[in-house]
């Protein structure tokens, strides 16, 4: 039997490298970053490098907030909020994808429907926002119209640009095995399409909370924007930066429930 070669002492082991485009979530830094940029607003108004005309104290916003929970107007301005914008945005959203889908599929409809968006999209929707209070009156009709409108196009766009994005290669292979187009669409399709379509609906979420806003300054009793748009008439900066707070962990929740939807639908990535 031939002896075994002899072990080379002076070998070194190799990084292993595929993981350099897997980023790892980090999350005590979003927190430290935040932390911060509140202990520099503290300490210069304080200081009196920034005007408390421009800028309040952050301890001044805090007591603001505490006291608009307290009274339990918070959640009267808050609910119809989160309301208003589950329903307009779900309307459009769902459109959106649906449209986007038929698009990236089906060539006529991709023909009659791209130059329709094409035209649609670059329209600024708040300009729209006098024309649904004609069509759907002052209620809550054309705050949903105006939510769902602005919803929709951008997630169009980001649905029928990821399904032509998915591999083509996959596809022909699928249709090698004898795949129907069905099951093609079904298993090779819309999992390669997720990523691009979760990342579009991160943009028409804040997109609709933007045109939540907007819809709330014209004409409602109660949400986030009618209650900024008192504080700004009365020049009252605290409350009026306690509602953009509160409109910006709304942004930062949706995100976290986008990503957990990615972490769900998304686990066979590596």
């Amino acid at each position: 039997m031939p002896e075994a070669a002899p072990k080379d002492t002076n070998q070194k082991t190799v990084d292993f490298r595929g993981g350099g485009f897997a980023p790892r979530p980090r999350r005590w830094v979003g927190f430290v970053a935040f932390a911060a940029l509140i202990a520099v607003a503290e300490w210069g108004t304080r200081q009196g490098w920034i005007s408390a005309l421009t800028l309040p104290k952050p301890s001044d916003v805090l007591a603001t907030f505490e006291q608009l929970y307290s009274s339990g107007l918070l959640f009267k301005h808050l609910l119809p909020s989160l309301s208003r914008l589950a329903v307009g945005a779900a309307i459009g959203a769902s459109l959106g994808i649906s449209v986007g889908i038929l698009i990236g599929l089906f060539s006529y409809i991709r023909s009659g429907m791209v130059p329709l968006v094409a035209a649609i999209f670059p329209i600024p929707k708040i300009a729209l926002l006098p024309l649904f209070v004609i069509w759907f009156g002052i209620g809550e009709g054309s705050k949903y119209a105006l939510i769902a409108f602005g919803t929709f196009t951008p997630t169009v766009v980001a649905t029928y640009g990821a399904v032509d994005n998915v591999d083509r290669t996959l596809i022909r292979m699928g249709q090698s095995f004898g795949l129907s187009w069905l099951s093609i669409v079904r298993k090779i399709v819309l999992p390669g399409a997720m990523p691009g379509i979760l990342s579009g609906l991160r943009i028409s979420l804040a997109i609709a909370i933007i045109l939540l806003v907007a819809a709330e300054m014209l004409g409602a009793e109660y949400g986030i924007g009618a209650y900024i748009l008192e504080a700004g008439s009365l020049y009252d900066l605290e409350r009026l930066f306690v509602g953009v707070v509160i409109l910006s962990l709304l942004g930062v929740l949706v995100s976290a429930a986008i990503g957990l939807i990615e972490r769900r639908l998304l686990g066979w990535r590596v």
